[in-house]
Formats: structure tokens, sequence, C-alpha cells
């Protein structure tokens, strides 16, 4: 069987890589070509993400890429990106970028979403679009950079999602995937459309809202000079794979179809808890709780709850490192078995932890506020937020049962948070179930093998999960110390109900 090789650029909110994909006999090996840290920047204009240093290292990968192809003997067919989400560009008719991406942290996006709740309304605005309330959404977004500056909507010909901006700047093709799409809170799950009625409620334009292409759509050939600066082989093209990274990484989940009732965690800056489903939620339970209906390979639904994640870890890393205490994530994760068990618990949704700076100062005042021992160490930093990311996936698979009115025998854990061993087993612990690990490069892989499918290497989803199932072995979880959990169970309850 000949061997397929393609290049992922997958960009997280805080690193990115590229990734050398090889399908050979079945099997999916990954070599990573070129890895680079990436912060947003303050801007007079807000907070933006640095798209230029993008860029460049992106470009950088794929010439590492395809090198590293070349010193092998395999011939890469195609590369695609994948990104997190929510987060657009414009470009008008020139071609040239009018709106830089804004950071979805950026602070003038909570104004914009209680004006859009206010005209809107919620039951409307989930109706149309299934996706839960957050600031971060594009839509409110998008109402914010009207606010700024309401001539640019107007100029605008093109509105990009980051990832579709890449693909456009590297072929010169604007199209829209639509998993990418789904997460702005402008697409009725109900068909893939824009739901083009909302913005005009908003008194926002539309003639920017383009082509919505499914995931593995050819985008199209390299730009002649990207191509040589990169020294991409002939042929080399562009097809965008499932563009937002958790859509890559459910893709990549090793289950067949077959395999009982399972769901799934994509582990990383942001827990992503959900279940794959054939049709959209859309009830006053699943909008209350709530869940957001976001689109996935081959027409599936990822009906999920977003979770704040590990972003809470990050957080307590950089202050340290602020104070001149440089901390990795292993040694923090060691710090933190060692810790006190249930010292201190804490609301992940506490809307102050989703921002940047001062996480430590924020989770020690939380302590005092709810009459807790105040963390002192970075073990006990640590431990607060892992135990409490545990416990809010017991109560958010709860919620995701009884929403669905079904129950699930194991969790899935993809993504590069499932090499945090001890979270891992708090996890099994807490929900008092197996929880299974792997691949913990499912974005990547997940992104490599919808290129394959898109180019007909792989015939569809099912196939695609097997060659995962037969290409990593994934890590087992089974429940432990339930009783101990159990009871922190209760005790948290009590703290979310203050």
């Amino acid at each position: 069987m000949p061997t397929y090789s393609y290049l992922a650029v997958d960009l997280g909110a805080e690193s990115g890589r590229v990734i050398v994909g090889t399908l050979d006999d079945g099997r999916l090996s990954l070599h990573e070509a070129h890895r680079f840290m990436h912060n947003p920047v303050d801007l007079p204009s807000g907070l933006h993400w640095d798209l230029t240093g993008l860029w460049h290292n992106i470009l950088e990968g794929i010439r590492a890429g395809c090198a590293w192809c070349s010193e092998h003997g395999h011939t890469p067919s195609s590369v695609g990106v994948d990104t997190w989400g929510v987060d657009f560009a414009l470009i008008g008719k020139d071609g040239e970028l009018i709106h830089m991406p804004h950071a979805y942290r950026d602070p003038r996006n909570d104004a914009a979403h209680d004006k859009l709740i206010s005209v809107l309304g919620k039951e409307k605005l989930y109706d149309r679009t299934g996706i839960q309330f957050m600031a971060i959404n594009a839509l409110p977004q998008l109402v914010a950079a009207h606010e700024a500056d309401p001539g640019m909507l107007a100029r605008a010909k093109h509105l990009l999602f980051v990832p579709d901006l890449l693909h456009y700047w590297l072929t010169g093709v604007p199209k829209v995937e639509a998993t990418i799409a789904s997460t702005s809170q402008m697409i009725d799950p109900r068909n893939g459309a824009w739901a083009s009625d909302l913005l005009e409620a908003m008194g926002l334009p539309t003639q920017m809202l383009g082509e919505v292409v499914p995931p593995g759509t050819v985008i199209g050939p390299l730009r002649e000079s990207i191509a040589k600066r990169v020294g991409a082989p002939e042929g080399m093209v562009v097809t965008a794979p499932a563009a937002h990274d958790t859509a890559s990484a459910i893709a990549a989940v090793p289950v067949s179809p077959h395999r009982g009732n399972w769901c799934y965690l994509s582990s990383g800056t942001w827990s992503l808890m959900g279940a794959e489903l054939e049709a959209p939620v859309l009830t006053d339970a699943a909008r209350d709780t709530p869940f957001t209906n976001e689109g996935g390979v081959g027409g599936n639904i990822r009906f999920l709850k977003n979770i704040i994640g590990l972003w809470l870890v990050q957080e307590i890393r950089r202050d340290y490192e602020h104070r001149g205490e440089k901390y990795d994530y292993p040694t923090l994760a060691k710090r933190a078995e060692q810790a006190t068990p249930f010292a201190t618990l804490l609301d992940p949704g506490h809307p102050p932890f989703s921002k940047p700076n001062g996480m430590l100062t924020k989770m020690a005042d939380y302590a005092a506020q709810t009459s807790q021992t105040v963390p002192e160490t970075p073990g006990a930093f640590v431990r607060a937020a892992l135990e409490s990311l545990a416990l809010t996936y017991r109560k958010t698979l709860e919620q995701l049962e009884s929403v669905l009115d079904t129950h699930y025998d194991v969790l899935h854990v993809v993504g590069g948070g499932g090499k945090n061993e001890l979270l891992n087993q708090m996890t099994a612990d807490a929900i008092g179930r197996p929880v299974v690990v792997g691949p913990y490069e499912a974005t990547a892989a997940g992104n490599v093998l919808v290129q394959a499918m898109g180019a007909g290497d792989i015939s569809h989803l099912a196939a695609a999960r097997r060659v995962i199932a037969d290409s990593f072995e994934p890590v087992r979880y089974q429940p432990q110390d339930t009783a101990a959990w159990d009871a922190a169970y209760v005790r948290f309850g009590k703290l979310l109900a203050r």
C-alpha cells in the first residue's frame, strides 16, 4: 500500500506546532516539525492575536515539514490549519486585512454580549443557533466591532475565522469551514447555514458572510510564492480539516460505531465535555444548563459544555513565573499530588478566573470569601484547580445525562491535558466510571485524517477512527477512592449554590 503524508498546522491558545502525519498500511504516525509559543498582545485597540508572529512560524513549520518529508522519501499532499474557535478577521475588497482578530478574552466583548441578550433574548438566540451564552462568541465580538467602528463591517467583503484567514493567506481563496463557523453563534445548527436574520436584527451588515464548506474540502493550491518559500512539492494543496481544534480532536476519539455509550472530554486550555449526536438538541433544558451545539465531522453535532480547563494551571504557572519562580507542568503536578486533598475547592466558572493575570490572588481571595483554607504553595494552588475541575466534570456529566436522558459508560479524554495523570485519576474517582485517555495528539491526528478523507485516502469517519485505534495505545484509569470524592462533591455543590 502507498504511504500518504499530510501537514497539520495545529494552533492552541498558548502554543502552536506543525505536525507531519504519515499514513502507512492503516497506521498513523506523527512527527513534530516545528513548535512555538504565542500569546495575544495588548494594543491600543484591544487584545489581539500576534498574526505576524503566527504567520512566520506557520511558514517555518511548513518548510520544516516539507524538508522532513523529503529526507524520509515522503511527498506531502496537503496542509490544513485548525485553531481555537470564535475569533475572526475582516477582509476588504482589495484583499487587505481591515480587522485584525481580537483575542476572545478581550474585555470589550462583555458589554456587547449584554446588548445582544437584551435585544434578541436568550430564547430566540438559542433556538436559532444552539450556542451557549458566552461573551467570547463571535456574534457579540461582531457587535463590539460594529460599536467601535460602524463603517468597518460595511467595508468588509469577507469574514474569515482564524484558520480560514490562514487558509486564505496560503491560497488566496476565501472559504469558511463549517466546524469553525459553528462556534460563532451565527450558524443555524439544523442546516449549517448562516443565521443572517440575527445580524440584521442587531443592525449588522451580512454581505461579508461567505460560502461555508464542510471539513475535508480542498481550498486550493498553495500560492506560487508560498510554495517556493517553503519548498513544497508540486501539486501540494491546502485542505480544510475540521478547522475548529475540538472538532478535529473529537474526530480522533478511538471508538467504533457499535462500542457502547461514550462521552468525551477534550482536555487543554479549555475543557470541552459532551457527546456526539446526529442532530442538535435545542430544548429549554439544553439552553438553561447550558450546552452548545457545534458542528463535527460527517455532519455530526458536538453537544458539549465549555469548562475553563487547564487555563487555571497555566495562569498559576504564569503568576509564579512573574514572581521569579519557574515550574514546568510535571513539577506542578507532582507538587499537587503531595498537597493536602480537598483543602480548597473552587468554582471554575467564577468570572474573574477567566481573565488573564493575577490568578494566585484571585484564588486566595475566593478561598477567603468562601471560608476555606487559603492556598499558600504551588502544590496547594494546583491541587485546588485540578480537584475542582474533576468535580466540575462530574457535575457536567450528570447534566449531560439528564438533558439527553441517557447514561454514559465511559469517558474518553483526548488532547494534551490527558498527559496530566493526576487529573485523569481524579476524574475517574470523581465520576465513578472508567476514563480512557488518548491520543494526546488528538487534534493533530484528527486534522491529518480529515485531510486524508478529503483526498479520498480514507473513506469515512469510522475508518479514520479505526486508524486511531490501531495506531495509539490508550491509557485506562479505573475509579478508586470514590467515597472521599462523593463527600467532596456534596461540599462542592453547596459551594456552587452560595
